[in-house]
């Protein structure tokens, strides 16, 4: 670079002359550091230099734990390289997920009360402080390549002028990994999530489980209430980043059943506070439907023996729930 800059010297191109001038003030700041230069050597900046000197902006990395110490550390390690502060706001972990983070940089705080992963997201949210939110799980892994690309887009000037409302939210391709097999059919492909927008253009639904970025227009929001405009046809138009998030979404299969239990007793409390209800049959149903659909209609077979796993997984997740919701509903007091 610094070659070609002195091919072009003399050249009577302004933005050359302001890359040179540049250039120049970045040489001896970086003399001064070395102590190669005495400070009166330095030259005041100048009207070229605030130029070039626009606000670059920043990435705030967000991440909910819960005894995630088997994760936590690679999540982080990911994105340590991109990152201008990382968030972790972790729920009363019993493991040693705390002092992983601490010891990667991270920014750490707790919560005592547990209302739903929307909600604990929002808070997250609601602590980062630069101008773009990137939102993991714990065990997720932004590629070298989806970094390098997340860093292109989040370090350009900051131009509210002409910035465009798409330009706010960039959706991710992900790639899951259940129990050690990468899932390329099942439902699992063709996986596009929202998570990278700048902080004020988003919040999470207050969802106990299953929750989603709501996107937002304009005017002031409050994360927590959720007070703000939508942005109509968000999914109309979106921009989407070609680098990969890997998602290693079930170790192994007590985690698979840990999951299940979690995740239908969350849906079921949700479901139930907004007043619907079910039946036995209902969850039977429900759980072979989710097993055809996963297995046959989103071409599970095609996984192999971890497609009929996953499809299998699927079945007692959904039966589970609608189970749940009728138990629910049948033990609530009068």
């Amino acid at each position: 670079m610094i070659k070609g800059l002195k091919h072009y010297k003399n050249s009577n191109n302004p933005l050359l002359k302001q890359a040179d001038l540049f250039t120049q003030r970045l040489l001896m700041d970086f003399a001064l550091k070395k102590g190669d230069l005495s400070s009166k050597t330095k030259r005041p900046l100048t009207s070229i230099d605030s130029i070039n000197l626009h606000k670059m902006s920043t990435l705030s990395v967000i991440i909910i734990t819960k005894n995630e110490q088997a994760h936590i550390g690679d999540c982080i390690q990911s994105v340590a390289g991109i990152a201008d502060e990382i968030i972790v706001l972790d729920s009363q972990s019993t493991d040693q997920t705390q002092e992983i983070a601490k010891s990667l940089g991270a920014k750490v705080d707790t919560t005592t009360d547990w209302q739903g992963f929307g909600v604990q997201k929002n808070r997250a949210l609601a602590l980062a402080t630069s101008d773009w939110v990137l939102s993991l799980d714990a065990d997720e892994r932004v590629t070298p390549e989806l970094a390098q690309e997340i860093e292109s887009v989040v370090h350009k000037r900051i131009d509210s002028e002409h910035q465009n409302s798409r330009d706010n939210y960039f959706y991710i391709n992900r790639q899951s990994f259940y129990c050690g097999r990468r899932i390329k059919h099942s439902g699992w492909q063709d996986d596009q999530i929202l998570r990278l927008f700048k902080r004020g253009a988003a919040s999470f639904t207050n969802d106990r489980v299953h929750e989603r970025i709501i996107k937002i227009s304009s005017g002031q929001f409050d994360p927590l209430t959720q007070q703000a405009p939508s942005e109509p046809s968000a999914n109309r138009h979106k921009s989407v980043l070609k680098g990969v998030l890997t998602h290693y979404s079930f170790t192994d299969f007590d985690q698979v059943l840990v999951k299940i239990n979690r995740y239908s007793s969350l849906w079921a409390e949700q479901q139930a506070d907004a007043g619907r209800t079910a039946t036995p049959f209902k969850a039977a149903v429900h759980g072979l439907s989710a097993f055809v659909k996963t297995y046959i209609f989103k071409f599970g077979f095609l996984d192999g023996s971890h497609g009929f796993a996953l499809a299998v997984s699927n079945a007692e997740g959904a039966y589970y729930k609608y189970l749940k919701l009728w138990h629910l509903n049948a033990t609530k007091p009068l």
